[in-house]
């Protein structure tokens, strides 16, 4: 069974950078056609896809989000990280990283992280 975890700061300053790492164990972030996202969650709201990068490595990205955010990966530890410069407090949210095959629905989540953006 695929399992994912994120880890990185839970608090950050408004106007930095916000970086999450999703360790992927029991499959690998290259196999086709599997594809790897952060999804997040503001308090009192729905969930919000940020982005998604493919087992090719190719990347696309919320278009309210576009100019702030980057996925990347490093497939020797098989991990895929998430990018978002300038954060304000409307950037509080539980952020996950999600995993599904092809166009499907999401079957793969990790428990999720809480990050707050504040001074």
């Amino acid at each position: 069974q695929v399992q994912l975890q994120e880890s990185g700061p839970g608090l950050v300053k408004p106007s930095q950078t916000l970086s999450l790492t999703c360790t992927v164990s029991a499959g690998s972030i290259t196999t086709a056609y599997y594809a790897w996202s952060w999804i997040r969650q503001s308090a009192g709201k729905g969930l919000e896809w940020m982005g998604v990068m493919a087992y090719d490595g190719s990347t696309y990205y919320s278009p309210s989000l576009r100019s702030r955010i980057s996925i990347s990966r490093d497939t020797s530890k098989n991990q895929f990280s998430l990018r978002l410069t300038s954060v304000t407090p409307e950037d509080t949210a539980v952020y996950y990283c999600a995993g599904r095959y092809g166009f499907g629905t999401y079957d793969y989540w990790g428990q999720g992280t809480q990050v707050t953006v504040s001074s």
